[in-house]
């Protein structure tokens, strides 16, 4: 790979990296916010499945999937300097698409109550249905924002252009919280899904217009509805439509299989699975949008094995996600109740949330690599062989989800929600190698084998030193529980910078050269 391209992939990874670990530290005041004030109970069960149908339409036309399935298009014809064509198919997706999501979100709206019958079967006290339904129905035009807005983000990243699409995630967030903050008071919970309403509208529709119209946007009202690329965009995502993925997945099973369980399960689960994101998210998330605009002009270019490169090099720095997982591991019980005990969120929650947590960090590497892996496969415009893999493993799973749910309660449901994760993106991985002859995944392999191992050993030793050393600290108190935090920190940092001179960890090496860097660039400016 060029010293050139690297460089952009490393600017644009630290912008969206910025843009991820913002909005994920927003995202977990947004969470605390929510704790405060619907705590882990089921108003908040219901809130939570009020966004099920909303997430099943944006799979339906694969909002989700915008960036991955239209840059490939996009970029094909920025390469061949025909960027009006580009525009033209822009504005055909845009309109029947869109025209398909009005119609599914109304349709959605008038069965909303049937609806929820199906996907949360156990939810069946009838003053949480009444407000699951409600608070659905106000979710749902925000779905046409994302769709749109996607379309706009998609534009901007296949003309590297990624500061006004980093704001999204934000801004929608931002959203959230005010809606909550505000109408709280008065309307307890539901001020959220006002929040979702606005947040959408502003910061996943309104700045992206801007940003689209910047990036040199044309809008023509007259498509052609036989136009090739139509059906190439159709033939890429219909996959992505019927297919089920690991995040969609992920987020549905929780809330299904949580429903059968006592009341607060789905927003216990939710609140760890919301810690083990911030972690997934902040490294795999960021680098998968940054590096895929590359990966797929490379395919472009067909210089597949500069792909390959991208792909490996992105990945042997995701393995430094494992110990950090291990550090909240043992810090499970400090970190929920520093970021939730407070208002209705009762230390009963904390123990159960933290209990849970430590399931879902086991496969928070696993999502991570994911983001980047999966999007191999989309640069190279092959959406059919992931959705059918993920479906596959995903159907595959639901015996397991429905042991682990009988036999460990919510744990049970956490602990596969890891396992599955950890499967699918192993396999697909392998797939990739036999598929591209990538011939330096043993690289990649050996790291993450001698990446959990050295985890194994850090996580052993910091359980011992909080446990032996630390026991005198209380852990009941908010202070408490952050000098615990801070020290075992200091103690983690230590042995994992100690860990990667001695056994010669690149990665780790790498990471703190870089980190020394931009530190003294600061010191040199100031």
């Amino acid at each position: 790979m060029s010293k050139s391209l690297y460089k952009k992939v490393s600017i644009a990874s630290l912008i969206m990296m910025a843009s991820v670990f913002l909005s994920r530290l927003i995202g977990i005041f947004r969470e605390m916010v929510l704790a405060y004030i619907g705590g882990a109970g089921g108003e908040v069960d219901a809130y939570l499945v009020a966004f099920v149908i909303p997430d099943i339409l944006n799979h339906v036309v694969a909002t989700g999937f915008l960036s991955i399935t239209f840059i490939p298009i996009f970029s094909h014809y920025l390469v061949q300097n025909r960027e009006d064509e580009g525009w033209k198919i822009f504005s055909t997706i845009l309109i029947c698409f869109g025209s398909l999501l009005v119609l599914f979100i109304t349709i959605s709206i008038i069965f909303t109550d049937d609806f929820i019958s199906i996907i949360a079967p156990g939810l069946d006290d009838p003053v949480l249905k009444k407000s699951a339904v409600r608070m659905t129905r106000i979710i749902m035009p925000a779905q046409f924002f994302f769709f749109v807005g996607g379309l706009f983000m998609a534009v901007q990243f296949a003309k590297e252009r990624f500061l006004i699409p980093a704001l999204a995630p934000v801004l929608y967030n931002i959203g959230i919280i005010t809606g909550g903050v505000v109408l709280g008071p008065w309307i307890g919970v539901e001020g959220f899904s006002w929040g979702v309403l606005a947040g959408a509208f502003v910061g996943n529709f309104g700045i992206q217009y801007i940003g689209a119209k910047k990036a040199g946007m044309k809008f023509y009202p007259a498509f052609n509805i036989k136009h090739p690329d139509l059906r190439k965009y159709i033939w890429l995502t219909l996959p992505l439509m019927v297919g089920l993925t690991m995040t969609f997945s992920t987020e549905f099973f929780l809330k299904f299989f949580g429903s059968y369980l006592h009341r607060g399960s789905i927003a216990s689960l939710n609140y760890s699975l919301r810690i083990m994101l911030i972690l997934a998210g902040l490294f795999g998330q960021a680098m998968g949008m940054a590096s895929f605009p590359f990966m797929a002009r490379l395919v472009a270019e067909q210089k597949i094995e500069e792909m390959n490169n991208l792909l490996n090099n992105t990945l042997k720095y995701l393995s430094l996600v494992i110990p950090f997982s291990v550090l909240l591991m043992v810090l499970r019980h400090e970190v929920v109740l520093i970021l939730f005990q407070r208002g209705r969120f009762d230390a009963a929650a904390t123990e159960i949330t933290a209990g849970l947590l430590i399931f879902l960090l086991a496969g928070a590497f696993a999502f991570s690599a994911q983001t980047v892996v999966v999007r191999g496969y989309y640069a190279m415009q092959n959406t059919i062989f992931p959705a059918v893999f993920t479906t596959v493993t995903v159907l595959l799973s639901i015996p397991l989800y429905i042991y682990g749910m009988q036999t460990m309660g919510a744990k049970g449901v956490a602990m596969v929600i890891s396992i599955s994760a950890i499967f699918q993106v192993t396999l697909l991985y392998a797939f990739w190698n036999r598929k591209s002859e990538n011939k330096e995944s043993r690289g990649v392999y050996s790291l993450f084998a001698r990446m959990i191992l050295l985890s194994i050993i850090i996580g052993v030793l910091l359980e011992w030193f909080k446990i032996k050393m630390l026991a005198g600290i209380d852990s009941g108190t908010f202070t408490g529980n952050l000098v615990i935090s801070a020290v075992t920190g200091v103690v983690f940092s230590v042995i994992f910078l100690l860990a990667g001179h001695i056994f010669k960890i690149k990665e780790i090496t790498e990471m703190v050269n870089k980190l020394e860097k931009k530190f003294k660039e600061i010191f040199v400016h100031q």
